[in-house]
């Protein structure tokens, strides 16, 4: 394997590890102090808002899910289709919530995405 391609699979399984972090925050850790914090939220919208999170963190956990299931496997087309998916949703979420998602969650799939490319 060559350097390209090695880092192509550490900057892929660190967007499965981001989607993994971000399954456990929106699932789990929603209404505590380290979701609050992170999302930005009061403990009243936290708390009134916390089942859509568990819904949208479910989702984050499905796009790992193929990634990881991708690089297990050594399916490249699953792989790719899942980055993509993350690209989709970063983009939509930096749209309809907050440009920061999009460097969050959808620059990291772009690099992998390029990387794997090369």
């Amino acid at each position: 394997m060559n350097v390209l391609a090695f880092c192509g699979v550490l900057v892929t399984a660190l967007v499965a590890a981001l989607h993994v972090y971000f399954m456990v925050l929106e699932m789990f850790l929603w209404t505590r102090p380290l979701g609050l914090k992170t999302f930005r939220n009061t403990p009243e919208k936290a708390q009134a808002t916390r089942v859509l999170a568990a819904n949208q963190g479910l989702y984050n956990g499905f796009l790992a899910a193929g990634i990881i299931a991708g690089l297990v496997l050594a399916q490249p087309v699953l792989v790719t289709f899942s980055l993509l998916c993350v690209v989709v949703a970063g983009a939509y979420g930096a749209y309809s919530v907050s440009p920061r998602i999009f460097y969050v969650q959808a620059v990291p799939a772009i690099a992998a995405l390029l990387l794997r490319a090369l």
